[in-house]
């Protein structure tokens, strides 16, 4: 049984309601940029890139053949974290949306808050920009494995969770390709804030 770690008082911003995942990934991960994903031990950086993955309809989506062992968290409530291993060595963290099988995965985070933890679970050495600047560098800043896996973000007691502050996302955003995957390659799912250089790859300018 996971150990629970009670929050701490003093998000930096508002929790995010369930009813913000109750809806089509493709609806919420665009509103999720400039969203803080937060750590109760005080670290916290802003959503800067994401992806979304829309089930039975995306042959990219873990979920495209329907629920396994590995991905019953996506089929679960929405608002809690499906977290995965890849390459044999990676973490990567989505929050789960609506319908059953979809979700968002955080590609990237702006540091905000508790820089010096996530200097200290990265390589010595790694510079700021780099501390965040994909899917598997956040995790490891952000003190996110398998332990994760399923943990509630909007009852916000297992330790994590997605703030606001009222940084509102960037308007009249167009999708781009998604990256790293072999197959849905042409759906326009991919979502960064223009001109930030947290995201990853070249720094987005639309």
């Amino acid at each position: 049984m996971r150990k629970k770690t009670q929050r701490l008082d003093g998000w930096p911003g508002a929790v995010v309601s369930r009813r913000f995942f109750e809806r089509p990934a493709t609806t919420v991960a665009p509103l999720l940029l400039n969203k803080i994903l937060a750590c109760a031990d005080g670290r916290a950086g802003r959503i800067v890139e994401v992806e979304a993955y829309a089930g039975s309809v995306d042959p990219a989506a873990h979920t495209y053949r329907g629920k396994t062992p590995r991905n019953a968290v996506m089929f679960g409530p929405a608002g809690h974290m499906y977290v995965y291993f890849t390459y044999g060595m990676h973490w990567c963290a989505n929050c789960v949306c609506r319908p059953a099988g979809e979700g968002v995965l955080i590609r990237a985070l702006e540091p905000l808050l508790g820089l010096d933890k996530m200097r200290g679970q990265r390589p010595w050495g790694t510079m700021d920009r780099e501390l965040c600047r994909g899917p598997a560098r956040l995790t490891q800043a952000m003190g996110i494995n398998g332990e994760q896996n399923g943990i509630d973000l909007v009852g916000a007691l297992d330790g994590y969770a997605i703030v606001d502050d009222g940084v509102a996302p960037p308007k009249h955003l167009a999708g781009t390709p998604r990256v790293g995957i072999r197959v849905g390659v042409d759906f326009p799912w991919r979502w960064r804030v223009p001109n930030n250089r947290y995201v990853s790859g070249p720094v987005a300018t639309s």
